[in-house]
């Protein structure tokens, strides 16, 4: 039989993340102690509460398939979230739930862009992004940002990457990878430009909403004129430690949740039916229960950049949201360390793991490549070690 593979996955990138994490775990298999940075994994256990809550549909006999864009009360309970964090008022018809906010964005790339559209990507960007993009025929449009603006893309950078072949904008706030926070007024100054773009669909990730260390979070369908053209994506992943779990959701204008829910329906249907009795649950408690979570976050942001800090070479900025730093570490490039040439950042996090046993994510993979991704979703334990031994291999 001739083995030939489609064009489709022959070009697609294996994801760098989980690439990584592959590579540190047959490391570890093989005896080395790797610390593994690079997963953006929550390292807590899911809050007893959402398990209890799972043990109870269990025993409910909650076993047979479920609807396609999700149960009637977890949609509820979703909208209630929508309107109590976001100020978002949606209806039932306007809510898909999905196997991970990744099948979301999948849903939502297959059922709007077509051959040719351009989709904006402020970059660094999540790492599936691009590829997700390309699966739908679509061309993404890298918009490069700089540490020096946090990796924040300007409302002039917005205007000058838009052409007549613009279908979609898509971002993630606070950021996979650099862990920045778009402010409500440099949302209204995206705004701005939007409007004088109508047919421009907005497609914003808020799955780290909650890991958030500033002044608050800000919906861009929130702002004038967003709403009927925002598809806002969210998960429990993240801020709930309900990665396994597998439970996105989107709220979106009717005729995108309608295309989504039609797309899903032929691919994967309902999402699995416990966890989504468990997501009832996680949505209904208020925020409080989980921010022991997001302040050990917040100190351990701060305990990796101190400690970065001491290293001669890594550019940092202070990342106001989800578990990630994003150092700029293009001062080796050139440089032979423990007898490698370092030539880009994929080289540098190849060191890493090789030299110092520590796990991190090349920045490429982003769509940066003089950065790579420290996640600091780990013990301070396994932090301070990995740090120390970054810093043993460099010094």
């Amino acid at each position: 039989m001739k083995q030939e593979l489609s064009e489709r996955v022959l070009n697609m990138a294996t994801s760098a993340t989980l690439a990584m994490a592959a590579k540190a775990r047959e490391l570890k298999a093989e005896g080395k102690d790797i610390i593994g940075l690079s997963l953006g994994e929550p390292d807590f256990n899911t809050p007893d509460f959402i398990k209890e809550a799972a043990k109870e549909a269990i025993d409910q006999n909650y076993n047979s398939y479920s609807p396609v864009d999700g149960y009637a009360d977890l949609k509820a309970a979703i909208i209630n979230k929508f309107q109590r964090d976001n100020k978002l008022t949606y209806t039932p018809n306007q809510i898909v739930v999905s196997t991970g906010a990744k099948q979301s964005l999948a849903n939502v790339a297959l059922a709007v862009i077509n051959p040719g559209d351009e989709v904006i990507l402020p970059a660094p960007y999540w790492v599936s992004y691009s590829d997700i993009v390309k699966i739908a025929e679509g061309v993404p449009v890298e918009v490069q940002t700089s540490i020096e603006n946090d990796f924040k893309m300007t409302a002039e950078q917005l205007e000058a990457a838009i052409t007549p072949k613009t279908k979609m904008i898509w971002y993630s706030s606070p950021c996979n990878p650099s862990g920045s926070v778009y402010s409500k007024e440099e949302l209204e100054s995206l705004a701005a430009v939007l409007r004088k773009h109508p047919n421009i669909v907005i497609v914003s990730d808020e799955i780290y909403e909650h890991i958030n260390f500033g002044d608050g979070h800000t919906s861009i369908a929130s702002i004038d004129g967003m709403f009927d053209r925002t598809v806002t994506v969210n998960g429990v992943s993240k801020a709930f430690a309900m990665t396994g779990w597998r439970i996105g959701y989107i709220g979106a204008p009717d005729w995108i949740a309608r295309a989504c829910n039609k797309m899903q329906g032929q691919i994967t249907s309902g999402a699995n039916c416990i966890a989504q009795r468990a997501t009832i649950t996680a949505l209904e408690a208020p925020v409080s229960k989980i921010k022991y979570m997001i302040d050990k976050f917040h100190e351990r942001r701060d305990l990796v950049l101190n400690l970065l800090g001491e290293i001669e070479g890594f550019q940092l900025n202070v990342p106001e949201g989800a578990f990630y730093v994003f150092p700029n570490i293009s001062d080796f490039f050139g440089k032979t360390i423990k007898g490698k040439k370092i030539e880009n950042a994929s080289d540098f996090s190849l060191l890493l793991l090789e030299e110092a046993n520590v796990a991190t994510v090349t920045g490429e993979a982003f769509g940066n490549p003089n950065c790579i991704r420290i996640s600091y979703a780990a013990s301070e334990e396994e932090l301070i070690e990995a740090i120390k031994r970054i810093k043993e291999v460099l010094s």
